[in-house]
């Protein structure tokens, strides 16, 4: 379906609810990594350690883009940042850096934010338990230090890069945690629009067409806005999906742009 849920006597998105705007995150967490939490807004999102929006106060949205086993979108999506004059942020698994380097010179090159989605796309937690941790520590730092190592060839420097994407988009607090430890920062697409479920095929029932997740997109912004919006859109998918959203990008773009919106990378997005 293609919808908001109603909760209460407004319109509001139903996971939205456990999400607070923190007036300090350091409160909430350790200062890890370091260098950069001394920059970080008082007005971004968090959930679970992980931020999952930027600064509310500001009219900037983060285009991002995960990607994994496949890249058909690599071309259509560069192409139209290029022509629009706006950095992406792409996070990528070891399989896609194994399979296609030079799509990921090729954003470096272009100045995009590159950063880790994991090496191997480890699940975390449990879906229906978050609090359910599948992997240990050492596994899970082990599989970040891989991609961040092969990363590293093609010129993505991981302490300039800190912010990351879990695999599948799902992490719990422990994992959160545990990558602070070691310098890094968990983020996650801002829930809210469903551009996330542009994955989908036909024969699944949460199935939802690009015509739809634009609407979306449109529509929530009139409602209640994109600041700090971190937008997520897949560089690729599955063959069996033949209406690929990253083709709406330029439409997409052209619009909030006309209604002000400044497209930046994710640091801009999450820093001061």
């Amino acid at each position: 379906m293609c919808h908001l849920h109603r909760c209460g006597p407004f319109f509001y998105p139903t996971h939205m609810r456990h999400y607070l705007i923190l007036p300090l995150l350091l409160l909430i967490q350790p200062p890890i990594l370091t260098a950069t939490a001394r920059r970080l807004s008082h007005h971004i999102v968090v959930r679970d350690g992980g931020i999952i929006r930027g600064d509310t106060t500001r009219r900037q949205i983060a285009l991002v883009f995960t990607a994994s086993a496949w890249a058909d979108g690599a071309e259509p999506v560069m192409q139209a940042l290029k022509a629009a004059k706006v950095k992406g942020n792409f996070f990528v698994t070891g399989e896609f850096v194994s399979r296609y380097p030079s799509v990921v010179r090729r954003l470096v090159k272009g100045h995009h934010y590159v950063g880790s989605h994991s090496w191997g796309h480890l699940l975390y937690a449990a879906w229906d338990r978050r609090d359910s941790t599948f992997v240990s520590r050492d596994s899970m730092i082990r599989d970040l230090d891989r991609s961040y190592t092969a990363l590293g060839k093609l010129g993505v420097r991981r302490r300039k890069c800190p912010y990351f994407i879990p695999p599948y988009e799902h992490y719990n607090a422990t994992v959160a945690a545990w990558a602070r430890e070691v310098g890094l920062q968990i983020i996650n697409y801002t829930p809210g629009t469903r551009s996330n479920a542009d994955y989908t095929t036909p024969d699944m029932s949460n199935y939802a067409s690009s015509e739809c997740l634009v609407r979306n997109i449109m529509d929530y912004e009139g409602k209640y806005g994109l600041n700090g919006f971190l937008l997520m859109i897949h560089m690729g998918t599955h063959p069996d999906r033949k209406d690929k959203l990253y083709l709406c990008l330029p439409e997409i773009i052209s619009r909030l742009q006309a209604k002000g919106y400044r497209f930046v990378t994710v640091d801009r997005l999450i820093e001061k």
